[in-house]
């Protein structure tokens, strides 16, 4: 589907009023924002620079499609690791070998990231969507034949392939976020956005250990490793499809005063190296491009290694340590939820940011000092108040980042953000996995506790600078001085009539 096709299919019916509210073509009117089209004159009212803005039911399949093909890749970057042991006895390969098939995921992002949000900025959301979740599909069918246990490096070309549709995914909530929804819901859609990504990475904690137990004979686990794969395989492949026949680019009416803004910026004046550039001038920014590569290089960490630290105090608990990992991401899904919708409502960004970080710091002490307790049931209170908050940070992060960097595309901004996340989780990964075949779990742990230390002074460091808020503000400014003009306009309309009718 064309891009122009795409745009037509969100077109209202042209006997519709511009400014009237039509739920039957799946339009509302953005509230305060609005306005007369750009291609219209508004020097007779005063209203100069504001356009129609409208919003779209179709935001919600186009947000919850891209949850979807998220979950499917983000599966299957646990999927290895949290069954750590099995894996290393079917292919006769070592601990640290199994570990790379969840930093690949990070090391293939740092390079390429690049090049994907320069494509996003000149190609759109649809171009990315098709190629990720072909991408996503192909390598799930190369692992599918890689179920023997001499073709190792077929696993890991079939890894390699999602790890690469990942980076088409990582950066996209913002965009889309922005690209379809008002301003009073974008940090509810990013956070649904997030929310497919979390629950992906969910479902791999929770279905491999149940698919593939820790049998001893080799063609039964075989078999088991390849049913895991032909049903991930056939998920992707139907979500592929969707996207080729659902996805859309982007509504006709953009949803808000800040979007329409950032569209009309002609093509020719946009340059993707001076937008990096400003990007890295931006003090505040950078601050939390370090702040969220520290949480989420944690977060990244904990998750590859959590099979590996559980064997360690419960031999023989597979199953459980996979619960353990559905526990925190399940309580992050809600905590991304949750804070969402309090920033919709608030748009009190920094302080929420910092609250969160400052409890995932406490969460993760916490988890530490109770993982050797030997009580399992204790270990899953603990890690499901780690994710809520370590994980519940991940949209808030995007969302910020948005804030302090508007005009700037949402691809690029978010694009840094993991950038970032990969190369912290790629060392504290690698250095938390020596610490603890050296010196143990407690030590690991409190290795990831004094970088979130730095990573909460640092954030209360960043100047809140919510320009993009600032923007629908100004917006909604002017709507409401166009108002009372015409108000006083009438007013004194009226006066003259009644005057003259007296005379």
């Amino acid at each position: 589907m064309s891009e122009k096709q795409a745009l037509e299919d969100t077109k209202p019916n042209e006997d519709q009023s511009v400014w009237k509210a039509d739920s039957d073509n799946h339009v509302k009117l953005e509230g305060g924002d609005a306005a007369k089209p750009s291609d219209v004159s508004s020097e007779g009212n005063g209203r100069e620079g504001l356009q129609a803005t409208r919003l779209y039911h179709r935001r919600w399949v186009i947000v919850l499609l891209f949850s979807l093909y998220s979950l499917s890749n983000s599966y299957q970057w646990i999927q290895y690791s949290i069954i750590s042991n099995i894996f290393t006895k079917f292919y006769s390969v070592d601990a640290f070998t199994i570990d790379w098939m969840s930093m690949i995921y990070m090391l293939t992002y740092i390079p390429f990231i690049f090049p994907v949000t320069w494509l996003l900025d000149k190609k759109g959301l649809r171009v990315i969507a098709l190629v990720a979740t072909a991408l996503n599909c192909a390598g799930t069918w190369i692992k599918v034949a890689s179920v023997r246990p001499n073709l190792f490096y077929v696993t890991f070309l079939g890894q390699f392939c999602c790890s690469f549709a990942q980076v088409f995914i990582l950066g996209m909530p913002s965009r889309i976020a922005s690209v379809w929804f008002g301003s009073g819901e974008v940090s509810t859609a990013c956070s649904i956005g997030v929310f497919g990504n979390q629950l992906g990475i969910a479902i791999g904690f929770l279905v491999p250990p149940i698919l593939v137990p820790n049998v001893d004979d080799m063609n039964e686990l075989a078999h088991h490793i390849r049913i895991m794969f032909y049903i991930t395989a056939g998920v992707a492949t139907l979500l592929f499809v969707l996207v080729v026949f659902v996805f859309q680019e982007r509504p006709k009416i953009p949803p808000t005063q800040a979007q329409a803004t950032a569209r009309s910026i002609p093509p020719e004046q946009y340059s993707y190296i001076a937008s990096i550039r400003s990007l890295l001038r931006n003090k505040p920014f950078m601050l939390l491009v370090v702040t969220y590569g520290l949480n989420v290089g944690c977060f990244y960490a904990v998750g590859t290694l959590l099979n590996r630290m559980i064997i360690v105090h419960y031999p023989g608990e597979e199953v459980n340590a996979g619960r353990i990992g559905l526990t925190i991401v399940i309580a992050g899904m809600v905590g991304s939820l949750i804070c969402g919708v309090w920033l919709d409502r608030t748009k009190t960004y920094k302080q929420t940011t910092l609250a969160v970080y400052l409890l995932s710091l406490v969460g993760m002490i916490v988890y530490a000092a109770t993982l050797s307790l030997g009580h399992l049931w204790v270990v899953f209170i603990t890690a499901g108040v780690l994710g809520f908050f370590m994980t519940g940070y991940l949209p808030l992060g995007f969302e910020f980042a948005v804030e302090l960097t508007y005009p700037e595309s949402e691809g690029t901004s978010s694009g840094l953000l993991n950038c970032s996340a990969q190369v912290f989780g790629i060392i504290f990964t690698i250095c938390q996995g020596k610490i603890i075949d050296d010196y143990g779990t407690l030590a690991g742990n409190i290795f990831l506790c004094v970088f979130l230390l730095i990573g909460t002074i640092m954030t209360a460091l960043i100047k809140s600078d919510l320009r993009r808020q600032n923007a629908n503000l100004r917006a909604k400014a002017a709507e409401e001085r166009h108002k009372s003009g015409q108000d006083y306009g009438a007013t004194s309309l009226i006066s003259e009539q009644q005057t003259s009718s007296q005379a």
